[in-house]
């Protein structure tokens, strides 16, 4: 078994970019080569911007390269809940904002020929308990009378034409969901801002940052001190000092996977027909897809812990007892990959993007990072060159998560928290 994302190793592996020449003054500093950052100097870089890149790794070394390959609509939060938080206008544009996450995935796969098996197979969620399929036929309602947007209901009686599973009691599909091998999509995007002449820094920790005045800063690393007139801070869960303002406003919660041994394309056509990306309604979730190779990819907040390789090995024996329980033909399937990683919680569940003390910032995709990480990327480039309405977040206030100092102590106790609540509702 391979304790690295599944991903990573199955994707070319781009240029060494640690011994790039670092210093100087640029027009734009971007901190983490994920997608946020990688698409964001992409679109910059394409606005004529000289754009640099700081990562503290490698390419897609954080959260960009180890989820779930997974480009999905809705939000992190239910559509009627967002309703009852926001109101119908807001909670609608957020909602859709998804779905045009997708498609700027897509145009980007087009426009730069990423071959990163792009697939719109179709997102489907499952309904853990009977009467959270009520639920989703509300939200499927909702959605048709209102927004006059079509999703599929699939009763329980005829969910052998979706999942070779007894384990859910429905599902709602909708088939503007998405799948694609994220590696693969990450490095190319790499690749194309560097064609738009943006550099990326490998191996260059962000350790001080002093501001000059207005939105110019200096950063300081390991591998020299770079000036720019702005900065996009594009962390994600990976979020640290000394970025304080935006740590203690995000929980990096880790978020764990396994991927079994080459099923073959027969065995994957029973266990999921038609390739959806599928995710279960608890709170500590079950999600899970058929991957480009027919391997059967499934993870899930199985701990409430950080990651590493020995938190990563326990998830791992948790994660296929637990893909057993849905997959019991899979008792056999030897398991080929495990890691972990760490998912951006927002307290509200919502992205968060703005500009505080001079920093740009776009964090808290909360489980919903690649589609709208890539999208936000986007984004903001155009808010950073004074677009205030490209930016779908501006008016959600970014809360601080309480007695979060830094270590986030408190994860075993909201993954208690959690689990108790999937009891009992």
């Amino acid at each position: 078994m391979k304790f690295t994302p599944y991903w990573l190793d199955t994707s070319t592996p781009g240029p060494d970019r640690s011994t790039t020449e670092l210093g100087g003054h640029v027009d734009v500093a971007v901190v983490g080569a994920g997608l946020t950052g990688l698409s964001a100097a992409l679109h910059l870089a394409r606005k004529g911007a000289n754009v640099h890149v700081l990562e503290r790794d490698t390419v897609a070394f954080g959260a960009s390269g180890r989820n779930g390959g997974m480009a999905t609509t809705g939000l992190s939060i239910g559509f009627r809940d967002a309703i009852a938080r926001y109101g119908f206008p807001t909670a609608s544009a957020l909602f859709l904002s998804y779905n045009d996450a997708i498609d700027s995935i897509e145009k980007l796969v087009g426009e730069e020929g990423i071959d990163c098996d792009f697939a719109r197979t179709g997102k489907m969620t499952l309904a853990a308990k009977s009467g959270h399929y009520d639920g989703l036929r509300k939200t499927h309602e909702v959605l048709a009378e209102r927004l006059g947007y079509e999703t599929q209901m699939v009763p329980k009686d005829e969910m052998r034409s979706e999942i070779a599973s007894e384990h859910y009691h429905g599902a709602m599909v909708d088939p503007k969901g998405a799948g694609l091998h994220v590696g693969k999509f990450t490095r190319g995007l790499g690749e194309a801002a560097a064609r738009q002449g943006a550099v990326v820094h490998e191996k260059a920790p962000v350790e001080q940052v002093r501001r000059l005045g207005g939105t110019k800063h200096e950063l300081v690393t390991p591998r020299g001190t770079l000036r720019a007139d702005q900065v996009l801070i594009a962390t994600s869960g990976y979020t640290s000092r000394p970025f304080r303002w935006q740590q203690v406003r995000i929980a990096p919660v880790g978020s764990f996977i396994i991927v079994t041994e080459p099923l073959g394309k027969e065995v994957c056509d029973q266990l999921i027909p038609n390739r959806r990306m599928a995710s279960d309604t608890k709170n500590l979730l079950y999600y899970f897809r058929i991957t480009p190779d027919h391997r059967l990819l499934f993870g899930g907040r199985a701990r409430f812990a950080m990651s590493n390789p020995q938190s990563d090995e326990k998830s791992g024996r948790i994660l296929q007892k637990a893909m057993v329980s849905v997959f019991p033909q899979l008792a056999a399937a030897r398991v080929d990959y495990c890691w972990g990683g760490l998912v951006d919680m927002s307290m509200d569940r919502m992205v968060h993007a703005g500009q505080h003390d001079g920093l740009y910032y776009s964090l808290g995709y909360s489980g919903h990072g690649v589609q709208m990480a890539t999208y936000m990327g986007k984004q903001m480039a155009e808010y950073m060159n004074g677009a205030e309405d490209a930016n779908p977040w501006r008016d959600l206030t970014f809360k601080r998560i309480p007695g979060h100092f830094g270590p986030p102590w408190f994860l075993p106790f909201a993954g208690a928290f959690y689990k108790a609540l999937d009891v009992v509702k």
